[in-house]
């Protein structure tokens, strides 16, 4: 399924999965050469900095409407501009997270989320020793009072960092919740209505990839 997105004139673009990460990868490395003082780029220099081709990076960019000017290249400014409006990340998102554990607690403290617009609201936990507690100035409650808080605190978007067993049945609270996006620690493939969006970052198996393509070099 491609992934929907909707740039500032309210024009959808269709982009399959592999190109929205692609986006990603690449604000995050534009946002580090504005940083430097630098003005421009091009498809070489970007392709480099997220290991992909240059023709990637022209094709990505192309179907934003972006296109760069031979022998000068994108202009670092309008181009971040650009794919952060088709990427949300000029949106304010509220979050909730499920799960202080080990996971939990590290994502609480990432600084990352706050740059492109997602705010954690709040966490939830089960366990009495963590209830109560405050982690990076995120409030943490007990996972029984998610439908009350999030009637009260509307949020688009959760994170779920939970044991596998207790994934599906946090999942369907949240989207009953009108939760419109789960972003899945848990590993196990939940099965929700398709209106809402599902990213599973399952960290063993991302594991295993990564031996498979040292194995493939050798």
């Amino acid at each position: 399924m491609p992934d929907r997105s909707t740039p500032s004139d309210d024009k959808p673009i269709d982009l399959p999965q592999p190109a929205v990460g692609r986006l990603s990868l690449y604000y995050r490395e534009l946002h580090r050469l504005l940083e430097s003082q630098q003005g421009g780029v091009n498809s070489q220099q970007l392709g480099k900095l997220v290991n992909v081709s240059p023709a990637v990076v022209r094709r990505d960019l192309s179907a934003l409407g972006t296109i760069g000017r031979r022998g000068v290249g994108y202009d670092i400014a309008r181009l971040i501009e650009r794919i952060g409006d088709v990427l949300g990340s000029g949106m304010q998102w509220k979050v909730v997270l499920v799960g202080v554990g080990s996971l939990g607690d590290a994502l609480l403290r990432y600084r990352g989320f706050e740059r492109l617009g997602f705010q954690l609201s709040a966490a939830f936990d089960n366990a009495a020793n963590r209830i109560g507690s405050t982690i990076a100035g995120v409030r943490v409650l007990d996972a029984a009072l998610i439908e009350s808080f999030l009637a009260a605190e509307p949020a688009e978007l959760a994170i779920l960092a939970v044991p596998a067993e207790f994934a599906a049945d946090i999942a369907d609270r949240l989207v009953g919740c009108k939760i419109n996006g789960i972003l899945n620690f848990a590993p196990t493939t939940l099965k929700l209505p398709p209106k809402v969006a599902v990213v599973n970052v399952d960290l063993a198996s991302e594991l295993q990839r990564l031996a498979f393509a040292i194995q493939t070099q050798k």
